[in-house]
C-alpha cells in the first residue's frame, strides 16, 4: 500500500481534490466507502481569503480520519509557504500543492496547471513549501501545459529533488481540459524515472480500468475524481478488485437510498438547512444520473426549498419507483 511520510494508507485508492465536491461530508463518506486518502478542496494561498465563509468551511476537519490532506493553490513561493504553515497549524497532516487544475480562473492567476510553463517557479514554490513545514508535502500535476509542451517528466524530477513525498499525475495536459482520453505513457515514464510514489489519475472510472492503468504505468495508487460523484462506493469496488481481483456487486437501490440520505443529512448538518438544501441538489443529480427519467425528477427536486421536502422526495422516489423496479426484476 502507498505510504506518504509516516502515513501508510489502508487502500490504494485516493479521492482527488475537487472544488465544490470534496467537502468534509463527501470526504468522510468516501473514506468510509474505501478511499485510503481523501484530499480537501483547494485553499487559496492568498491570506486575504482565508476568513471567507467558503475558506473557513474548507478548513474544517472535525472527526476526519487521518491522514488529513489539504490542497493549497497559488503562484507566489512565500505565500504558498505561509499557506502551508497556516494549514499545518490548523489540523492538516499532509499539504498537497495544486499544479493540475485546468480551470481558466485559476490559470489566469498563473496558478494550477499554468505553473507547469515555468519550471524555475515550480522549483521555487516546491522548495519553499517543503522547507516551511515538517509534515509531508505532495504535488498534483498534469502531463504538461499542452501536447506540444508535455514536460511532466521534468516537473516530476524537480519535485523529487525538492523533497515532494508523493506525486499525482493526471493523464492530460492543461490544454486538453477534461476532453478526449487520458494518456498514460507519460505517467509510466514518470514512475520509471523517480523514486517517490506516483499516483495515476485520469479516467479511472471502474475497477478494471484502475487495474489496467496500474499495470500499465506501475503506479503506486490510483486517484479517482469525477467517477466518484454520485457513486462514492466506487472506491470500495476499486480497492477490492486491486486487492484480490473480486468484483464487488453494486449496491442495491435500498443501499443507494441509505447512502444518499446519509450524505444529505451530513450536508444539512455541515452547511445548515438553507445552504445544505442548495448543495444537495447537485449531489442528487449525480446519484440519479443513470436512471431513466432522472431529468424530470431533478427538475422537481431542484425547486424544493426545505430539508423535509427533499428527504420526502428521495424516499418517495426510491420506495415507489426505483426499489419497486428492482424488486420486479
Amino acid at each position: 500500500m502507498l505510504q506518504i511520510g509516516p502515513y501508510k494508507l489502508a487502500t490504494s485508492v485516493v479521492l482527488a481534490p475537487m472544488a465544490g465536491v470534496t467537502d468534509l461530508p463527501f470526504r468522510r463518506l468516501c473514506r468510509r466507502l474505501g478511499a485510503g486518502l481523501v484530499v480537501s478542496e483547494m485553499i487559496s494561498s492568498d491570506a486575504r481569503l482565508w476568513n471567507t465563509r467558503k475558506s473557513r468551511q474548507r478548513r474544517v476537519h472535525d472527526d476526519e480520519a487521518e491522514p488529513r490532506a489539504v490542497q493549497i493553490a497559488g503562484s507566489d513561493p512565500l505565500m504558498m509557504a505561509e499557506a502551508a504553515r497556516f494549514n499545518a497549524a490548523n489540523a492538516a497532516q499532509i499539504i498537497d500543492i495544486n499544479m493540475g487544475c485546468p480551470a481558466k480562473k485559476v490559470c489566469k492567476k498563473a496558478a494550477g496547471s499554468a505553473l507547469m510553463k515555468d519550471e524555475a517557479l515550480v522549483q521555487d514554490i516546491l522548495s519553499a513549501v517543503v522547507a516551511a513545514v515538517d509534515i509531508p508535502v505532495t504535488l498534483k500535476i498534469r502531463t504538461g501545459w499542452s501536447p506540444q509542451q508535455r514536460n511532466g517528466l521534468s516537473i516530476a524530477r524537480i519535485a523529487e529533488d525538492c523533497g515532494i513525498q508523493a506525486l499525482a499525475v493526471h493523464g492530460r495536459t492543461r490544454a486538453c481540459g477534461y476532453g478526449g482520453e487520458a494518456e498514460y505513457d507519460t505517467i509510466a515514464a514518470i514512475k520509471a524515472a523517480v523514486n517517490i510514489p506516483v499516483i495515476a489519475n485520469g479516467d479511472i472510472d471502474c475497477p478494471q480500468k484502475a487495474r489496467a492503468v496500474m499495470d500499465y504505468t506501475a503506479a503506486d495508487a490510483v486517484m479517482v475524481g469525477r467517477a466518484a460523484q454520485g457513486q462514492p462506493w466506487i472506491c470500495k469496488e476499486i480497492d477490492q478488485f486491486l486487492r484480490n481481483g473480486v468484483i464487488v456487486a453494486p449496491p442495491s437501490q435500498n443501499e443507494v437510498q441509505q447512502i444518499l440520505l446519509e450524505h444529505l443529512d451530513a450536508l444539512y448538518a455541515f452547511y445548515g438547512d438553507t445552504m445544505g438544501v442548495r448543495i444537495a441538489r447537485k449531489h442528487v443529480g449525480w446519484y440519479l444520473k443513470q436512471h431513466r427519467n432522472s431529468n424530470v425528477f431533478k427538475s422537481i427536486f431542484n425547486r424544493l426549498e426545505s430539508v423535509q421536502q427533499q428527504r420526502q422526495a428521495i424516499d418517495t422516489l426510491f420506495e415507489h419507483t426505483l426499489n419497486s423496479k428492482e424488486k420486479a426484476a
